[in-house]
């Protein structure tokens, strides 16, 4: 049982995977800006194409 209570307590203190899931969240928290900057820029950016179109035909 010692062994046991050893081998938990060595993976409640084992930090190794803190730093993969911090950049996990970074990174996600970088694509929801990502979409919501898009999707505010996306209709004038279709405006603007739809403008320059008749003149590129």
């Amino acid at each position: 049982m010692a062994r046991f209570s050893a081998l938990v307590l060595d993976f409640l203190r084992d930090r190794r995977g803190a730093t993969a899931l911090e950049y996990g969240f970074i990174a996600f928290l970088i694509s929801i800006a990502a979409v919501a900057a898009i999707r505010e820029i996306g209709p004038s950016l279709a405006a603007k194409y739809a403008g320059v179109l008749p003149g590129l035909q």
